[in-house]
């Protein structure tokens, strides 16, 4: 794959995530427009809010995660990530659980444990609990994170993606799999994934 084709995979992700806030703050605007109805209008801006919310934590996410935010050899607040990632999944069925210590990482290393978060979360199709546990020393990073709830899983494709062996041609669901391996290789990370009965647990460093 090409640098080009692996970039459009990437938007391709982040337009995914977003269509469904930014849709139901469109819907939300209809409803506001057309209705007189009090209640309905209240409900509507409930909705507005709420789905504007999601999509700016959505965009703010993406644009550390999967992109290019702060300069080469830059470092992020491990405190700041936490808030940016407890804040993806703020009002659905997974509850982050954020354990890093209180220190600045390398950004690549960053990014690195929010994606490997983000796939944590994702392998709870029935919510449950992630915890993100790091290493204290600034300059050995390493991280541990622990899904766990019912039906914890990780589809085949998605592991394989991993892995960096992908079963077939890369898509908007096993891309960002790939970029984190992609990362982990950069790294020299030593990332593995390990499954258990309603377990998921992603370790480097």
């Amino acid at each position: 794959m090409n640098d080009l084709d692996f970039a459009a995979l990437l938007v391709s992700r982040v337009c995914h995530d977003l269509v469904s806030p930014v849709g139901a703050v469109v819907n939300g605007l209809e409803v506001l427009e057309d209705e007189r109805d009090a209640a309905m209008r209240a409900d509507a801006l409930k909705l507005v809010a709420s789905s504007a919310d999601q999509a700016a934590a959505r965009l703010q996410f993406a644009r550390i995660a999967f992109g290019a935010a702060g300069s080469a050899g830059a470092e992020l607040d491990l405190n700041e990530v936490g808030r940016i990632v407890t804040g993806l999944v703020k009002g659905g069925k997974v509850e982050i659980d954020w354990r890093a210590a209180h220190l600045n990482w390398p950004k690549d290393w960053a990014k690195l444990l929010m994606n490997a978060t983000l796939l944590a979360a994702d392998s709870l199709p029935r919510g449950g609990k992630v915890i993100v546990e790091t290493t204290a020393e600034a300059a050995a990073p390493g991280f541990t994170v622990r899904a766990a709830g019912q039906n914890a899983r990780v589809l085949e494709e998605v592991e394989k993606a991993l892995r960096g062996e992908p079963s077939g041609p890369l898509d908007g669901r096993s891309i960002q799999p790939y970029l984190t391996h992609k990362l982990a290789r950069l790294l020299n990370a030593g990332l593995t994934l390990s499954t258990g009965e309603n377990t998921v647990e992603l370790v480097a460093g």
